[in-house]
């Protein structure tokens, strides 16, 4: 066997903190190396002073401050004669202490690999010594490092075994010498990072092999990727000098077409990387990552010059480099792990990785397998939850599927896309109906955006919100409820039964698309509103704005959220000022948000405060009780079509009566009785008051009443547990309270499976604008629509939502109905002139056709029969029709839209999960290291 020479080198930078363990580590080695140099880049710590002693000052060179590692190693190469045998060179930081018998296993797994070129040791943390850091590393086509370690993984043996790998670290790196004139050592542009992986790619492009040795191990410090010590090699942030020396690496070594699709990742992954860490309120993360990129665009020769000089084996090294890389599957993974790091508050994920996968063997590709992940996801108890909500739904609203229109009920049949919906939003002057320059209702702006999410389709935003609201109103009770309840099973129940309350079945039956949302919203207010009263300051202030900006979505839909939520708020504001002052600063910016961002609409409602108990949607007497039971309220029913029996969520009631009798957290149950009894007393009070003709519905006052009662019994479930394990009769009344509470979600969700969607919502709704009339106002021709004893003014289409709540001019309505009135009862005279200045040109008959409507309407002489049958009729006005000008729209109009998106973009920014950034060690200059006993 023949014997390799070794040289060994450590370059020191103000590492005296662990330059001692170091060289005690090199020179107790069982296999010492022939020759062992030190190089100090201007260390200030007394690091070359610790060098010189352990090595003699014949074997130290010292050099500039700021020199990088690569070249440190390169004037250490350049003053040593070659040994003239198989040479090898060991690498090593002044942070990076080898196991004793790393270089000898080095070695051996080099007798025994003659093609291979650079071998590394498997790197532990250095104190945490049985913390993996690094088995080999790879990395995507944009340059993100892949490790294949979990965050804080222990070393057990899991990752053994020589294998190859794309880079190992210089921190412990044994590469042939001949090879590293052959591909010219580390290049100098990586003063630090990256630099191995670049020269490892160039070793296997040469033709040879990159091995991690796992019985080798040493324990790296990793001082300058933690800012343990200054970098003064650079100017530039760590962070950012890692990210542009990443892309720069993978972009100098890849071919041209791996290299544009790269090119591409890169632009848009940064661009997506940069918003996250703006949202996220992380501007230094934002700066670093583009300018990392850009630094690398705006200096194409000096890229071209570094791919010139890689081009040898190039191409034909890629096709076994590729199956190094890591996976392309796993790109997605790691955007899943950005967004679901950012939601939890704990920041984008740099480029460093986290819970990335190891690429396989050279031999094969090998992707990370998910089937366990897979399974333990869908055996999650949230899972299995909103599965089962979601199977029920499917079932109960068997009748809506599948149809072409959604509408019925307080929904208008949903017509057009969301550049409708965002044109009608920002227009001045809305042509539709008769005309208006009011504002639009904010809620189209909300669902104008989820039908941009959902590629334009306002239909699928529509379903999802109304007919989902279900499975949704589950999934956000579990999730809002997780730092609240810690029981699962309480969770469980409690997400269960909130879903299926009336309130929920009561408003997709009817088309109430404002209760849905706000059905949907309601667990977060009460999370957020936890948050806000029980957080840290930084905490409970970006829950204050996040609940304000919820609650101006919620309030949009439904204007009665904001007086509900804004009492109790001023209430909990009261209570816990004088403990904790900044409560008082956050919950007011909770209810300032909604009046800022809602202002010009808020304000027609301060003028009509009759409006405060509508919704979205249309206002029909058919769609509420006219006088609603007293044990309908009690069981949070709030009338109306679709809803089940009220003795339903009787158990509910009755597992929050059983609260009562406990003599513990008796505050818990007098808060949770006290929303109870609130929500229940304002749904009493509106569901007495005639808005328009109707009275108003009581959905979501109940809705908040029942969230009381179920976040009660959710807190209060740990004693039932309790009484259980007591044994006797306790155990007895609390296996019937459990009995009972869970019969509520079981009744609930068989009664709806069973009935199913009874109406009046339909999932092929007839289209309100007869077709005929629509071919024949092709030039801005309006038509009357009479149904019944009501009529509708159209033009030229079926309206989108939000145009049918539109305000319209009283004495323009006030003529156009009495004309209205003339012709429905065969007054004659000169309705239909009246009509016709208005720019009326048709008049429709809705089904059902009633006889003594076509005889009136026939009796008219400035009326033409068009078509007739039992779907509706149609007349034409032989009048002449005036054109209706479009009114100006008023002068702060445009200002004020671009302000509201703007106060919007701040208010997320505002709310957005955030972290503080970690703060490096503080360095100071440090005490002289201590010396090595040679």
């Amino acid at each position: 066997m023949r014997r390799h020479f070794v040289t060994a080198i450590v370059v020191a930078h103000d590492g005296g903190r662990w330059l001692g363990e170091t060289l005690q580590a090199v020179l107790g080695q069982s296999r010492r190396p022939d020759r062992l140099v030190g190089a100090d880049n201007g260390s200030r710590d007394g690091s070359a002073d610790v060098l010189v002693k352990a090595l003699g000052s014949g074997n130290v060179l010292k050099l500039p401050r700021s020199t990088g590692f690569g070249e440190a190693v390169a004037e250490v190469l350049g003053k040593l004669p070659g040994s003239g045998q198989d040479e090898w060179i060991w690498l090593l930081h002044d942070d990076c202490a080898p196991d004793h018998r790393a270089l000898e296993m080095l070695l051996h797994e080099a007798q025994h690999s003659p093609k291979a070129a650079g071998l590394g040791p498997k790197l532990r943390d250095w104190l945490d010594r049985r913390r993996l850091l690094e088995v080999g590393v790879t990395v995507d086509r944009t340059g993100r490092r892949d490790t294949g370690l979990e965050p804080r993984e222990l070393d057990q043996g899991q990752h053994d075994g020589t294998r190859e790998a794309l880079s190992v670290s210089t921190a412990g790196m044994l590469i042939r010498r001949e090879v590293w004139d052959e591909v010219g050592g580390l290049d100098p542009f990586f003063p630090l990072f990256r630099d191995d992986l670049d020269l490892c790619w160039r070793v296997r492009n040469a033709g040879h092999r990159v091995l991690v040795v796992t019985t080798a191990i040493a324990w790296h410090a990793e001082a300058a990727t933690r800012r343990r010590r200054p970098i003064t090699v650079s100017g530039d942030h760590p962070r950012r000098l890692d990210r542009r020396n990443a892309i720069f690496v993978v972009m100098a070594n890849l071919p041209f077409r791996a290299l544009l699709g790269a090119l591409i990742r890169n632009v848009f992954g940064s661009f997506f990387r940069t918003l996250l860490y703006v949202v996220g309120k992380q501007p230094a993360n934002a700066l670093d990552e583009m300018v990392a990129l850009g630094s690398i665009l705006i200096h194409p020769i000096r890229l071209l010059k570094a791919r010139r000089a890689r081009r040898h084996g190039r191409k034909k090294g890629y096709i076994r480099i590729k199956r190094l890389l890591t996976p392309r599957g796993a790109a997605y993974r790691r955007l899943v792990d950005m967004v679901q790091s950012f939601l939890a508050g704990e920041g984008p994920v740099g480029s460093e990785g986290r819970h990335h996968y190891a690429a396989g063997d050279e031999d094969a590709e090998v992707m990370p397998s998910d089937t366990g992940a897979v399974r333990r996801f869908l055996g999650r108890p949230g899972v299995l939850l909103v599965a089962a909500l979601t199977l029920v739904t499917l079932v109960a609203e068997r009748s809506l599927l599948g149809g072409d229109r959604l509408g019925g009920g307080a929904l208008v049949p949903v017509t057009g896309d969301a550049a409708d919906l965002w044109r009608f939003y920002t227009e001045g002057f809305h042509d539709i109906g008769l005309g208006s320059t009011d504002w639009a209702p904010p809620y189209v702006a909300v669902v104008a955006a989820l039908s941009t999410l959902a590629f334009g389709k306002t239909w699928l935003a529509v379903s999802v919100l109304l007919l989902g609201s279900v499975p949704l109103g589950g999934t956000s009770a579990y999730l809002a409820t997780r730092r609240i309840i810690p029981e699962v099973p309480a969770r469980v129940w409690l997400a269960a039964t909130y879903a299926l309350l009336p309130v929920a079945t009561g408003a997709i039956a009817a088309g109430r698309l404002g209760t849905a949302v706000v059905f949907v919203l309601l667990p977060v207010y009460a999370a957020l509103a936890t948050n806000l009263l029980s957080g840290e300051r930084r905490r409970a202030r970006r829950a204050g704005w996040g609940l304000g900006l919820l609650l101006a979505v919620g309030t949009a839909f439904v204007p009665l959220v904001y007086p509900l939520f804004a009492v109790l708020g001023v209430l909990a504001a009261v209570a816990y000022g004088g403990v904790r002052r900044d409560v008082v600063t956050s919950m007011a910016i909770a209810l300032t948000v909604p009046v800022a961002l809602l202002f010009p609409w808020l304000a027609g409602l301060v003028l009509d405060p009759g409006r405060l108990l509508l919704e979205a949607g249309l206002h029909d007497a058919a769609l509420s009780d006219q006088g609603l039971a007293p044990e309908s309220l009690l069981a949070f029913s709030p009338g109306g079509p679709g809803l089940p029996p009220f003795w339903v969520t009787g158990g509910l009631v009755a597992a929050a009566l059983a609260a009562l009798l406990m003599r513990a957290q008796r505050m818990i149950v007098a808060i949770g009785w006290g929303v109870a009894v609130y929500g229940v007393l304002v749904a009493i009070l509106a569901s007495r008051v005639t808005v328009e003709g109707a009275r108003a519905w009581p959905g979501v006052p109940l809705a908040f009443a029942a969230t009381g009662l179920l976040v009660l019994v959710g807190l209060t479930a740990h004693r039932l547990a309790e009484s259980r394990a007591a044994g006797g009769p306790r155990r007895l009344g609390a296996t019937l309270v459990v009995a009972v509470a869970f019969s509520t979600p079981v009744l609930a969700a068989g009664y709806w499976v069973a009935q199913g969607v009874p109406g009046p919502l339909q999932g092929s709704a007839a289209d309100v604008m007869p077709a005929m009339a629509a071919l024949k106002s092709q030039h801005g021709e309006r038509t009357l629509v009479i149904r019944g004893s009501g009529f509708t003014v159209l033009h030229g289409r079926t309206p989108l939502i939000g145009e049918a709540e539109l305000p319209v001019a009283s004495k323009t309505r006030a003529l156009v109905a009495t004309a209205a009135e003339g012709l429905a009862g065969g007054r004659g005279g000169k309705d239909a002139a009246t009509l016709a200045r208005n720019g009326v040109a048709m008049v429709a008959l809705a089904p059902p056709v009633a006889p003594e409507l076509v005889k009136a309407l026939d009796s008219e002489p400035s009326l033409e029969r068009v078509n007739l049958s039992d779907a509706g009729g149609l007349w034409r006005l032989l009048e002449p029709v005036a054109h209706v000008p479009a009114q100006p729209e008023s002068a702060l109009h445009r200002p004020w839209l671009w302000t509201q998106a703007a106060l919007v973009l701040l208010v997320a920014v505002l709310a957005a999960p955030g972290r503080r950034e970690p703060t490096a060690e503080r360095v100071e200059a440090p005490a002289p290291a201590a010396l090595v006993s040679v």
